[in-house]
């Protein structure tokens, strides 16, 4: 009976965790050419930043500089190229993690 009962979490979080998939058309793709342009500019303005010899530049300089690289930063995780985990997704890898050690 305990087996059952697990297999059934093991199921609910399966299906917890199956992302809802999006109607690609050709806007997407689209969009997917612009980002990707657009981060290759950022990531150049980035370069450019760090290029910069800081001593020879004024506190103010510097802060609008930081402020700069952060929402530059931002930007690129918004585009991102990371990995996205749902949160059933999660839970069940701690749970695997856990029974398993």
């Amino acid at each position: 009976m305990k087996n059952n009962k697990t297999c059934m979490l093991v199921v609910l979080m399966l299906f917890l965790s199956i992302p809802t998939m999006a109607i690609s058309n050709e806007s997407s793709n689209t969009k997917l050419v612009t980002t990707e342009t657009n981060s290759a500019a950022l990531i150049e303005r980035l370069e450019e930043i760090k290029s910069v010899d800081k001593h020879l530049i004024n506190s103010a300089e510097k802060k609008a500089l930081r402020k700069e690289v952060k929402s530059i930063k931002k930007q690129l995780q918004k585009n991102g190229d990371g990995i996205y985990m749902s949160a059933g997704a999660v839970i069940l890898i701690v749970l695997l993690v856990i029974i398993l050690l």
